[in-house]
């Protein structure tokens, strides 16, 4: 059994931060605070010791897939290449957003199918932990029933209920735009889909209870997505929906958190300041109690950077920043085995430079009990040259 020894970093256990040293043996962290003979070292000091982030919704794969309109690459070269940016911006699980939308094109049917199939065959293969989160457009009606089948056969690990049928109006032209390029449809043809797809309108309501209905039975947790109102939001959670993905203003974010909600923003929203949609500035919720989930949305590094920026402009401490993007989306989505570094736990393990303000540095990651990512060789040691003692966590 593969056994790593991390000494002297600066460790965050529950919401302490102290020197300590960790044992890592097979998959799961070992031991905390003994010295570890005979395994392969990791000299952290000066360096956090923080539990890998956890991405539930990510669709930055979709710039690997296709980095520009009409401009197609493989999936399975898409996601290796997808799998090398989330691990070294310190994602080691990571859900792919995959929309099945009822378009044509980079959302459609063939992609969703695809997605599916090439993450099953190469998850052994790739470095973080890679699920499946299937964001079902909830006009995509002809999709209910193999999604149905999916779930039952649990292949899908999060369900979202999307609902962009508004972009698809003259109201917001430029998002239109994009999307009739995506789909590769002439603008008359996009159209007379569209009106298809809202002919049908009355029976969406009766098909996302039944998705709920299994997702629930399937313990697959559910996400609604751009949620507008407390209303909106009360009607999602009576199917069971408990996590409210980007609510669009503060009234229904404070709905959502009084009833015990999940609530999930942006890390690019902080980042940069505000959401490039003009919509909720997630640091503001933050701020108020209002956002229990940070994720990567479009943009691996951003948990990473979000979390030192809210610990920077002293909106909550890195300890509190930190749980956003690992304990709280690991639970969010039922995962009871990682999101914090204790005895038992899976070794998601990640080493920060944190001595330049804003720009932290990923020196190593560990996934999984295994180091997938090392950015600085000289802190690898062999067993014999580790310094053998004990130093108590803070």
């Amino acid at each position: 059994m593969t056994e790593l020894f991390i000494e002297g970093g600066r460790t965050l256990l529950g919401q302490e931060i102290g020197e300590t040293s960790l044992t890592v043996s097979g998959n799961a962290i070992a031991d905390i605070g003994n010295a570890a003979h005979g395994a392969l070292g990791i000299d952290a000091r000066g360096l956090l010791v923080m539990p890998g982030i956890v991405d539930i919704h990510g669709d930055a794969f979709e710039r690997q897939l296709m980095p520009r309109p009409g401009v197609d690459f493989p999936v399975d070269v898409a996601l290796i290449d997808s799998d090398k940016q989330a691990i070294t911006n310190g994602i080691t699980t990571v859900f792919h957003g995959t929309t099945w939308s009822w378009e044509p094109g980079l959302r459609g049917a063939e992609n969703a199918r695809g997605l599916l199939t090439a993450i099953e065959t190469l998850r052994p293969h790739l470095a973080a932990d890679t699920r499946f989160h299937l964001r079902q457009e909830t006009f995509n009606l002809d999709a209910e029933e193999e999604i149905i089948g999916w779930m039952r056969d649990g292949r899908i690990d999060l369900l979202a209920f999307n609902d962009h049928m508004d972009l698809t109006g003259i109201s917001k032209p430029a998002k239109r735009a994009r999307m009739v390029e995506r789909t590769g449809l002439s603008a008359e043809a996009f159209d007379q889909l569209v009106d298809g797809v809202l002919s049908r309108a009355d029976q969406v309501p009766a098909s996302i209870k039944r998705l709920a209905k299994v997702a629930n039975a399937s313990d697959v947790a559910t996400l609604s997505h751009d949620d507008s109102s407390p209303a909106m939001r009360s009607g999602f959670r009576d199917l069971g929906v408990r996590i409210a993905e980007f609510p669009i203003n503060e009234e229904t974010a404070i709905a959502a958190a009084a009833a015990g909600d999940f609530i999930v923003y942006g890390a690019p929203n902080v980042v940069r300041g505000g959401s490039h949609t003009g919509w909720t500035k997630a640091s503001d919720m933050i701020a108020k109690g209002l956002c229990s989930v940070l994720a990567s949305d479009y943009y691996y590094p951003a948990q990473l950077l979000a979390a030192f920026r809210l610990a920077h402009d002293r909106i909550l401490t890195l300890q509190q920043a930190w749980s956003l993007i690992s304990a709280a989306p690991a639970k969010a989505a039922g995962l009871v085995d990682r999101g914090e570094i204790a005895t038992g736990r899976r070794a998601d393990i990640l080493l920060i430079d944190d001595s330049v303000a804003l720009r932290p540095r990923i020196v190593a990651v560990i996934a999984n009990g295994r180091l997938v990512h090392l950015a600085d060789a000289e802190r690898l040691r062999p067993a014999a040259t580790m310094p053998h003692k004990t130093i108590a966590a803070a």
